[in-house]
């Protein structure tokens, strides 16, 4: 795998790879559609605040490293933008749409749990449970042509470890302080309801960022 984004390039990418399957209709994306895909304050981590300058210019080396095109066409005058980051024709790089959905969630908002996963690729494929999501994940990491994702260590408290994506070169991993590695470990029984509440609020949270698209769009 030879593919380093920039960290805006990983943004737009994982931009028109979400409004292909969310809003089929209005892709590909114009200049403008694009940034404030970009900006967009839902579905992001962090959400950022770029010019069209800043756009142009990341999508301007997107396309010398042939991984998105600019043409008139579709339907009328002004330039639109389409990836060619995988799932073209011809093109060497093909995935399923459940490793798709993972690689567009962690390109709009970094390193995610298996359940955070689940919950927030809902708009862009299916998973019947958070084992599915393991499973495609170590997909992901053992793929001949990869990995494109690789597993961090667990933090301190946390039931569940993070994954993150490989696009834009290796991952740095934050040292744990040592008053954090000492935390006393949690009791199943607590692991069991934070769990069930850190579902709640994902999905909960995920209604209102649906809800926030909609007033939005």
């Amino acid at each position: 795998m030879d593919i380093n984004f920039t960290p805006y390039e990983a943004r737009i990418i994982g931009c028109l790879i979400e409004k292909e399957i969310t809003t089929p209709d209005q892709y590909p994306l114009s200049l403008n559609a694009l940034v404030n895909a970009c900006n967009q304050k839902s579905n992001r981590e962090p959400v950022l605040s770029l010019d069209e300058a800043t756009v142009q210019e990341a999508l301007d080396g997107l396309i010398k490293k042939h991984m998105a095109t600019d043409r008139t066409g579709y339907g009328g005058r002004v330039l639109k933008y389409k990836h060619r980051f995988c799932n073209v024709e011809f093109g060497p790089l093909q995935f399923t749409d459940q490793e798709l959905g993972i690689i567009c969630v962690m390109l709009l908002r970094g390193p995610r749990t298996p359940g955070e996963l689940r919950t927030q690729t809902n708009r862009l494929c299916r998973f019947s449970d958070v084992h599915e999501v393991e499973a495609v994940l170590q997909q992901l990491m053992a793929r001949k042509d990869g990995p494109f994702v690789v597993q961090l260590p667990r933090e301190p408290g946390k039931r569940e470890s993070r994954y993150a994506h490989l696009l834009s070169g290796e991952v740095e991993v934050p040292a744990i302080p040592e008053t954090m590695q000492a935390t006393p470990a949690l009791s199943q029984s607590n692991h069991e309801r934070i769990n069930q509440l850190e579902q709640q609020v994902q999905t909960l949270q995920q209604e209102i960022d649906e809800l926030k698209e909609l007033v939005l769009s």
